[in-house]
């Protein structure tokens, strides 16, 4: 499964905020011993070299643009919609599940009541689509408001994430 996160990083150029991206991207599918995989693999749309990511599924999006900006200000909100609803079809999952299923059903995982949990509960991976420059998801609006106040420029770097 393929999907579109956006990370949040301060920077003054559009190269610095691309290698910050990445490095964001870097923790996430765990490059480096400290960082635990949450996906597979990822490209960002500077990329060129794949059929199968990035601009090849998703078409063309920005590199990186400054929060700021129109077109930052539309990939900040597809972002925050996409964990809204998410967020919102994971809990109502759970309800009905609660509801309707006994406590056996709901240890067999009958209709992924569980696996609705263990999303509606997450820290990192497919439930969520913002994450700040240390790798961490933005799960709620005050969350990213704080990383919105930043005093330096605050840009955003979509990547195309396989899990």
């Amino acid at each position: 499964m393929h999907q579109i996160i956006y990370a949040l990083v301060e920077a003054s150029t559009t190269d610095e905020a691309l290698a910050a991206g990445r490095s964001v991207s870097d923790r996430l599918v765990g490059t480096s011993p400290e960082y635990g995989a949450v996906f597979d693999y990822y490209v960002t749309f500077d990329d060129d070299s794949t059929s199968v990511a990035g601009k090849a599924r998703w078409g063309e999006l920005p590199i990186a643009e400054p929060i700021d900006s129109d077109s930052g200000q539309e990939l900040l909100e597809r972002g925050w919609e996409a964990t809204k609803q998410e967020f919102e079809r994971n809990l109502e999952r759970v309800r009905e599940g609660i509801q309707d299923f006994d406590i056996e059903a709901i240890m067999r995982d009958e209709e992924l009541i569980r696996h609705a949990c263990y999303n509606l509960g997450a820290y990192r991976g497919s439930s969520l689509f913002l994450y700040d420059e240390y790798g961490s998801a933005i799960r709620h609006r005050d969350q990213l408001d704080r990383v919105l106040e930043s005093d330096e420029q605050m840009w955003i770097i979509p990547a195309d994430v396989h899990y």
